[in-house]
């Protein structure tokens, strides 16, 4: 489906997760170029994608939506989504074993891209409450009660 490796291997975990992905012409004004969501799935135009770590950014809004929400025309993520949207991306690059860069580049995120990378890699858990109130992780006190790894592992990869 796509002709750069990396956005084709981030398209087959997406898809792999239940989120489908279909490769298209998309506007200039998407708000992130060359990937938008649309009814509760991804569009990605690979000619305009700037980055395809922006790819598990966008699945992670899907990921973190009410699934009677998820397949609205457009999600509108609520300031907490989008925190959940952030760990989850980061437990996804860190699944995939990518470089944080990939996803936390300095070109997005308002220019706290640095800071995002720094706080997880830290062991910060900016999103990770709602990932656990969500039922998708769990912050390290409660797995180890529980015996299962903590964020950034994941129980599910869908709310």
């Amino acid at each position: 489906m796509f002709a750069d490796p990396l956005t084709q291997r981030l398209a087959d975990f997406v898809i792999g997760l239940g989120i489908d992905v279909t490769a298209g012409e998309l506007p200039d004004d998407t708000f992130l170029p060359g990937v938008d969501i649309r009814f509760g799935g991804l569009v990605i135009d690979e000619q305009r994608l700037a980055h395809p770590g922006d790819i598990l950014h966008e699945a992670g809004h899907i990921a973190v939506t009410e699934p009677e929400g998820r397949k609205a025309e457009r999600l509108e993520p609520t300031d907490g989504e989008e925190m959940a949207a952030l760990a989850w991306s980061w437990a996804a690059l860190t699944h995939l074993e990518l470089d944080p860069g990939v996803v936390f580049h300095p070109e997005g995120y308002k220019g706290d891209a640095g800071w995002l990378v720094e706080t997880f890699t830290s062991g910060g858990a900016i999103g990770v409450p709602l990932l656990q109130f969500y039922g998708l992780a769990l912050e390290p006190r409660q797995a180890a009660e529980r015996g299962v790894a903590p964020f950034p592992h994941m129980l599910r990869w869908l709310r």
